[in-house]
C-alpha cells in the first residue's frame, strides 16, 4: 500500500516558519498562488511597508534606512499667461486655467492615495501664484475645501519681481516681464523649500499626474536613498527630449516602476530640503539671472547628484503637442485628461 504523507505536519511547519519570519521581518511567497502569508496579503496587493521595507516580486525586499517624514508640494501657478515665452497653443487648445485646475486636482487625488498608504507621512500644499484672477484663485483653493491637508497661499508682487529678475533680451517687453515674474515665483519656491521639514516636490501648474504618482515617488525615494545612502532627485515626467540623443543610463527598479538615471530636466522635481540647502546658491542664481537653457544650473547639479526619471511617465507636461519638452511616450493622455476634469 502506498504511504500517505501527513499534511498536518506540513501545515504545522509552515505556520511555525511564518511566525519565525514575522519575528525577523522576512516575507514568504507561496509559489502556488503568489500570496504573501507572512503579511496576509495577496498577489497584487500593496506589499511594501513605507518607512520600513520596499518589496519587489523577483527581487525581494530592501530595508529602508532613509524614512520619509513629510512631503511639501509646492505648486507655482499663473492662469493669466498661456506660455511664458511662446505664442503656441497647448494640447487640447484650452485656456491656461483649465490646465492649472486639472493639474492641481490630479495632485490632490494623488496626495489622498499617498496618505492612505503611508499614514504617518505629513503632506502640505503651498501655492505660489502670479497674477491669477480672483475667481481662479478661489477655484484653486476649493480643491482642499475639506481641509484634508495643511495649505499655504503666496502671491508674488509683480513690480518687485520685474525689478529683481535679470532676463535675456527677447526684444519683446511682454515676454521679458512674463519671464521676470516666473523667475520670482521660482525663487520663492526655493525660499519656501528650505523652510520645509523633509521631502519637497516643486511642480509647475501644467503637469497632469497619475493617481499613483506621489506614492510611487515617495516610496521610490526611500528605496533609492537607502540603497545609495544619500539624498537624490526624482522626476515625475519621462521627458521626450531625453530620448533625442544616445546616452548611457542606469535602470533601477522603484516601488512599482522602472526608473532611469538622467542629467537634465525642467523645473518639476522631487528632492529633500537637505539637497535644496546644499545647492541653494546655485538654484537661486538660476532663478535670478536667466541663462540659456534656463535650467543650466540644475543640470550642473545633476552632474554631481543622482537624478532619476520614471518609465513609463508618472505625469505629463501639457505643452504644445510638437514640443520635445511635452508629451511623454506611451501614455494614455486622453484618459489622464478626462480623469481630472
Amino acid at each position: 500500500m502506498k504511504e500517505i504523507k501527513s499534511t498536518k505536519k506540513i501545515s504545522l511547519i509552515k505556520k511555525l516558519l511564518i511566525k519565525i519570519c514575522r519575528i525577523f521581518g522576512y516575507e514568504l511567497i507561496d509559489q502556488s498562488n503568489l500570496d504573501f502569508p507572512v503579511s496576509n496579503k495577496r498577489y497584487g496587493d500593496f506589499i511594501s511597508l513605507p518607512g520600513k521595507k520596499s518589496f519587489t516580486l523577483g527581487l525581494g525586499q530592501t530595508k529602508i534606512t532613509r524614512k520619509v517624514k513629510s512631503l511639501d508640494i509646492i505648486i507655482k501657478t499663473c492662469t493669466a499667461v498661456q506660455l511664458v515665452s511662446q505664442s503656441k497653443n497647448r494640447i487640447f487648445d484650452r485656456e491656461k486655467s483649465e490646465y492649472t485646475f486639472r493639474a492641481i486636482k490630479s495632485l490632490y487625488k494623488s496626495a489622498v492615495q499617498l496618505k492612505s498608504r503611508y499614514e504617518t507621512i505629513k503632506v502640505r500644499f503651498t501655492i505660489i501664484d502670479v497674477n491669477s484672477p480672483k475667481k481662479d484663485l478661489e477655484k484653486i483653493r476649493s480643491f482642499n475645501k475639506d481641509n484634508k491637508f495643511e495649505d499655504n497661499y503666496i502671491n508674488i508682487d509683480i513690480s518687485h519681481a520685474i525689478n529683481n529678475s535679470n532676463t535675456l533680451n527677447k526684444n519683446n517687453k511682454k515676454i521679458e516681464n512674463n519671464m521676470s515674474t516666473t523667475m520670482a515665483s521660482i525663487r520663492e519656491s526655493f525660499n519656501q523649500a528650505i523652510k520645509c521639514d523633509d521631502l519637497v516636490y516643486l511642480v509647475e501648474d501644467d503637469y497632469l499626474h497619475k493617481t499613483e504618482s506621489l506614492t510611487e515617488m515617495v516610496l521610490t525615494y526611500e528605496k533609492f536613498a537607502s540603497i545609495v545612502d544619500d539624498e537624490v532627485f526624482l522626476l515625475s515626467t519621462d521627458y521626450p527630449y531625453l530620448y533625442k540623443k544616445a546616452e548611457d543610463t542606469n535602470i533601477l527598479v522603484g516601488d512599482s516602476h522602472h526608473w532611469r538615471s538622467v542629467d537634465e530636466s525642467l523645473l518639476t522635481f522631487m528632492t529633500s530640503k537637505k539637497m535644496i540647502m546644499k545647492h541653494f546658491d546655485k538654484l537661486i542664481e538660476m532663478a535670478t539671472n536667466e541663462s540659456n537653457p534656463f535650467e543650466k544650473n540644475l543640470h550642473t547639479i545633476y552632474k554631481k547628484e543622482k537624478c532619476f526619471s520614471p518609465i513609463p511617465s508618472l505625469s505629463v507636461h501639457c505643452a504644445n503637442v510638437n514640443s520635445v519638452f511635452g508629451i511623454s511616450p506611451n501614455i494614455d493622455l486622453k484618459k489622464l485628461w478626462e480623469e481630472n476634469k
